[in-house]
């Protein structure tokens, strides 16, 4: 059975795609997600997570640009874009605990990204949940 962070990284996969434009990809996002055999309730976090920052990607990445110092969103590679909208529709609308929705994120850009990403989304996703006066335990 699939874990939560295969859910998650088959999420980075499909918000991928409709980024480089392939807006069809929600018609077959159950066939990808069975494909890389996620099932059941993980398929249903998928899904879950994938139609949140779809439906609320304009308000997500208004909250990404607010904290991009000296960059355009635009600049940001695909598979970060990607990361950083999930791990922001994780702090902002998941009821997910900040740290875990951060660790996630820099997993994700871990094995998905650059040899930068990790930082960058780290970053990045730190600010967000500091303008909103979200708490670490180290805080």
């Amino acid at each position: 059975m699939a874990t939560r962070h295969q859910a998650r990284e088959a999420v980075i996969g499909l918000l991928y795609a409709y980024d480089l434009g392939n807006r069809e990809i929600k018609k077959f996002a159950e066939e990808i997600l069975e494909d890389k055999k996620i099932r059941n309730r993980q398929r249903e976090f998928a899904l879950s997570l994938f139609g949140g920052v779809v439906d609320r990607i304009n308000e997500l990445d208004e909250m990404i640009k607010k904290h991009l110092e000296g960059w355009d969103l635009e600049r940001v590679g695909h598979i970060e874009r990607a990361i950083l909208r999930l791990g922001t529709y994780e702090l902002l609308f998941s009821g997910l605990d900040r740290a875990i929705a951060i660790d996630e994120a820099v997993e994700l850009a871990k094995r998905l990204g650059t040899d930068q990403s990790p930082k960058f989304i780290n970053g990045v996703l730190d600010a967000i949940a500091k303008e909103r006066g979200d708490k670490s335990e180290t805080e």
